[in-house]
């Protein structure tokens, strides 16, 4: 059966419970990260290690669900995306038990990156079981709809991290998704349809699969730890020539592949490539300028976690209102436009941000920031199953979030670096200033970029206008090719 006809066919009960059973997964994730930010220090106090050790339990959770994602995403395609989701669950329910349980950081590092694997399954997948469910005319409001509440776990993020560990301590954060995971689990195991690409074998691109997590699992470890072992060390050298020497060959094993882990065609789509793009670098936006505000909040205006996080909220609120608010936009306009959107009004509040000192301002400027920020992010995820087949649906999402989180790690690790070169000659908070109007000055104009780029392809003929003018047949919005 075609994926639009078992999408139809799929009961309303079914439909909900699969949007239940996705919104509460991603928000475990969501609410887990951002939490576990806050809580390190409190990690390092109680098992008697130094911050820089127990950030590890962040790099090692990140270097997992970098390195998973394409793997996650074409394993639901392939294989099954029910069983895809069920497993992920399981296992990130697994990992966060664990975590609560570890005497020591070797055994709490390991269940991160059990949690990051099974977060790296579930985020791609559940993208493609949302798709795969509803039909073409509920889809893009039910994938904005399941970003809004997962974006709730990350407004929720500063209280539950801050409060538990000023609490009853760290722990309580895993304490917490265990059982919510498990939920999320018994909900989808009654109510997720399955789907699969079934033009594709039941077969998977094992040596595809080792190199593509052979190269991101070094590029991402020498991008988290360059800064502690210096950029020009041997370790940090050798990670970033593997890392190279990994993603060429995966590009070759790829195109000469029967059945390749990644469809590099899907790179011809360009609306798919603009999107991804602009989504990729709002989400560096994003984790920059929230890096930026924990430090300049905590380090220059003194204030405690928990106070911190109550600075968050408005932005944070934003963020998590930015994915009904991109679906409906995309009503109206068109994938690419709404990207740059975003990254105009995230451009635009990075740059205001820099100069802004008093209270009355700094927090609607911050809120702005989060809109426009959480808008490019979160809608990327929505435009790409917009101008992809929905049988490649947990691939192209898996390629994207690959590219989300490795280009954010990026993107954090050169930010430490330059505050690092430029603390010593400045004070910090103008070190902050300086790379948030360089970041806001950055994606404003990659989202001139697209609009050019997109008003090109149009007079090409390649995507249809802006216009959502209906067909005089009355059959839906003229054009589509690509970007519809």
């Amino acid at each position: 059966m075609r994926a639009e006809s078992r999408a139809e066919s799929a009961p309303a009960a079914r439909r909900k419970g699969a949007f239940v059973a996705v919104a509460l997964a991603l928000s475990c994730i969501q609410l887990d990260f951002v939490a576990l930010n806050l809580a390190v220090p409190g990690i390092a106090a109680e098992l008697g290690i130094t911050v820089s050790a127990a950030q590890w339990t962040l790099s090692a959770y990140m270097l997992a669900i970098g390195c998973f994602f394409i793997v996650g995403g074409r394993v639901g395609d392939v294989f099954g995306r029910r069983g895809t989701l069920l497993a992920g669950t399981a296992l990130f329910a697994a990992g966060s038990a664990g975590c609560a349980l570890a005497p020591g950081l070797g055994p709490l590092v390991a269940a991160r990156v059990a949690q990051g694997v099974g977060a790296a399954f579930v985020f791609p997948v559940s993208v493609s079981v949302i798709t795969n469910t509803f039909p073409e005319q509920t889809r893009a409001r039910a994938l904005g709809a399941v970003f809004g509440v997962a974006n709730v776990g990350t407004a929720l993020g500063p209280f539950v991290g801050g409060g538990l560990t000023e609490g009853p301590g760290w722990r309580w954060i895993f304490w917490l998704m265990a059982p919510l995971s498990l939920l999320s689990l018994l909900i989808a195991l009654v109510y997720v349809p399955d789907s699969r690409d079934a033009s594709a074998p039941r077969q998977l691109d094992l040596l595809g699969c080792a190199l593509i997590v052979c190269s991101l699992a070094t590029l991402t470890l020498a991008v988290e730890r360059g800064d502690a072992w210096g950029w020009e060390s041997a370790r940090t050298l050798a990670c970033f020539a593997v890392a190279v020497v990994a993603g060429a060959l995966f590009l070759v094993r790829e195109r000469r592949a029967r059945h390749p882990l990644v469809d590099l065609r899907l790179f011809r789509n360009v609306p798919y490539v603009l999107v991804t793009g602009m989504g990729s670098l709002t989400n560096m936006g994003y984790g920059v300028t929230v890096f930026l505000a924990t430090l300049y909040l905590q380090g220059v205006r003194g204030l405690s976690p928990l106070v911190a996080g109550t600075v968050f909220l408005a932005p944070a609120l934003l963020v998590a209102v930015s994915g009904p608010l991109g679906v409906r936009l995309g009503r109206h306009m068109r994938p690419t436009a709404v990207m740059a959107l975003a990254g105009a009004l995230a451009g635009t509040g990075m740059f205001v941000l820099a100069g802004v000192d008093a209270w009355w301002l700094y927090v609607p400027v911050f809120a702005w920031c989060g809109l426009g920020l959480g808008l490019g992010w979160t809608y990327s995820s929505v435009a790409t199953q917009q101008v992809v087949a929905p049988a490649r649906a947990g691939e192209a999402s898996g390629v994207l979030l690959t590219f989300l989180v490795t280009l954010g790690a990026i993107a954090l690790a050169g930010t430490a670096a330059a505050i690092s070169a430029m603390t010593p000659q400045r004070p910090p908070e103008e070190a902050y200033d300086a790379i948030l109007r360089l970041g806001g000055v950055v994606i404003a104009a990659a989202a001139v970029a697209v609009m050019v780029v997109r008003h090109r392809l149009v007079a090409l003929d390649r995507v249809p206008p802006l216009s959502m003018r209906p067909r005089e047949d009355g059959r839906g919005p003229i054009g589509t090719r690509g970007d519809r």
